[in-house]
């Protein structure tokens, strides 16, 4: 298990196959990692389709060249005549997007000729830790690698401020909801099977994406957490990433 930091090429850093179904859980920046990824690997001439099991912001979909409202094999396929980079949303309303259930995102990624299917799995309203509920995350069954993000600014504050169902952290880490977070403690939350690592493929991959470092609390706190999760025999590999 290796301890990497974001600087160059996001697939590499990952560890990303030639053709991958990849899923972003947790919290701390998911819809920005998986669009820098998407629009990294479009760069580089791969066919990228991007979606979501849950909900994204409205705006994120307007960045992409080719919108897809149709899970339709023939919509899919006409919408890369001419891009590399496709976005799916099936519904929703003007402030959030819904895409297509995880089934027919299978089902995609088994019959599109796509070089790689990025989907977000899960929501955090744009706080630093997840702890998931009886329905979350929505990780379909074929994805290859779930990235599961924190952002390490949670650690020294308190679970109701920072965390997305903060009664689900409480009772994962036997704190309080107006208990402060330790290293130990958001490690506990990333590596539980009812945390972190919830709903997870058997034959998948776990990348953790440490998020929102960059000074030198953060960098101390990735640093500890890095190294304890180095010790779990499901986590391939820690992605810092700086900002």
């Amino acid at each position: 298990m290796g301890t990497v930091r974001v600087t160059e090429s996001i697939a590499k850093l990952l560890g990303l196959g030639e053709r991958e179904l990849v899923a972003f859980t947790g919290a701390g920046g998911k819809s920005s990692l998986m669009l820098r990824l998407g629009d990294e690997l479009a760069r580089s001439g791969q066919r990228v389709l991007v979606t979501t099991t849950t909900k994204m912001g409205r705006d994120q979909f307007e960045r992409f060249p080719a919108v897809c409202t149709s899970h339709d094999l023939p919509a899919v396929t006409a919408a890369f005549a001419s891009n590399n980079l496709v976005a799916l949303t099936t519904g929703g309303d003007d402030h959030k997007a819904t895409g297509p259930p995880p089934g027919v995102v299978d089902g995609l990624f088994e019959i599109v000729p796509l070089d790689h299917l990025l989907v977000e799995a899960d929501g955090a309203h744009g706080l630093s830790l997840k702890a998931p509920g009886p329905h979350e995350p929505v990780i379909p069954a074929k994805t290859t690698t779930v990235v599961v993000l924190m952002g390490v600014d949670a650690v020294g504050r308190r679970i109701a401020d920072v965390a997305h169902r903060p009664e689900q952290a409480a009772a994962l880490t036997g704190l309080a909801m107006d208990d402060r977070l330790e290293v130990d403690h958001c490690v506990t939350v990333l590596t539980h099977q009812d945390g972190g690592l919830k709903g997870v493929p058997p034959g998948a991959r776990v990348v953790v994406a440490l998020t929102k470092t960059g000074i030198a609390a953060t960098d101390r706190a990735a640093a500890e957490i890095a190294h304890q999760l180095g010790l779990h025999r499901r986590i391939s590999r820690v992605v810092v990433v700086p900002g």
